[in-house]
């Protein structure tokens, strides 16, 4: 099954909702990099990623909110500063939270070496923890960043939304028609998707089945650009703010899949000059 929809209204969600979700209201708190704990070595889905190099403390720039009174909706923006050598770019960017029931909560992988390593979007946190980054590059070097973030309350046994309503797999996008050459193509998303993390359970005591949108990626002249993997801890409606570099004029596609294999899809054309 695929869902279509190319309309830049937000079709069953709200502005306001909107703005809530994307907008720089939500006060964040950013520092500069710290030398890092050795509490990342505990957890063996970052140690699987790590492998063998020594990560480096350095250039891994978090927003994070110190204290969320929403567990459930936690605004989080992680952007790479380190100097590289020539050549040298991030490859991928995992996002982990060691006391959530699955740790891993996204990766985002960036094929273009041109691109600018920065991405913005919404989690969920079980607890209060610390989240770590992770970067890669493709030199081989590995960079990690940490913060503490204190959680009221817990976001990952929250009630959805339900699957019934009308709006389920409407899109929301903001993307300029134009860019001048070699510049950074913002790109804005929002899928109306509850996110049912398997945890939680129904009004009648019975598990409620994980159904989630697991991919987002981004194709530019029918290659691939970005790809955003969600796992069970980003929020509802997920959103995502991220940047392509194009080279040239030509279409901008996004598809958001299901686990389920059902689909949505964006298109728009973009000048480049």
């Amino acid at each position: 099954m695929t869902e279509t929809n190319t309309n830049h209204t937000f079709n069953g969600i709200s502005r306001r909702a909107f703005l809530a979700m994307t907008g720089g209201a939500l006060a964040l708190a950013s520092f500069p990099a710290l030398a890092l704990s050795d509490a990342w070595r505990r957890v063996d889905e970052i140690n699987a990623v790590v492998g063998d190099a020594d990560p480096i403390a350095q250039g891994v720039n978090i927003e994070l909110p110190l204290v969320t009174e929403n567990g459930a909706n936690v605004p989080l923006k992680v952007g790479i500063g380190r100097p590289m050598a020539e050549g040298e770019h991030v490859t991928a960017i995992h996002i982990y939270a060691p006391r959530n029931p699955f740790p891993e909560i996204a990766t985002f992988r960036f094929v273009d070496g041109f691109d600018v390593p920065e991405i913005e979007t919404r989690i969920r946190l079980n607890e209060s923890q610390t989240v770590f980054v992770v970067a890669e590059l493709n030199s081989g070097a590995v960079l990690m960043g940490e913060r503490d973030v204190r959680v009221t309350v817990s976001g990952c046994l929250t009630q959805a939304d339900t699957y019934a309503a009308d709006s389920l797999f409407e899109t929301r996008v903001r993307v300029a028609e134009s860019v001048a050459n070699g510049t950074p193509l913002e790109v804005l998303t929002l899928i109306n998707h509850p996110q049912e993390t398997g945890l939680r359970e129904d009004a009648q005591g019975n598990p409620v089945p994980k159904r989630l949108i697991e991919r987002l990626e981004a194709r530019y002249n029918g290659e691939v650009a970005f790809v955003a993997e969600f796992n069970r801890s980003i929020s509802s409606n997920p959103y995502l703010r991220f940047f392509i570099t194009p080279e040239e004029s030509g279409a901008l596609d996004l598809v958001w899949t299901e686990d389920t294999g059902a689909s949505a899809q964006f298109n728009a054309d973009i000048t480049v000059g």
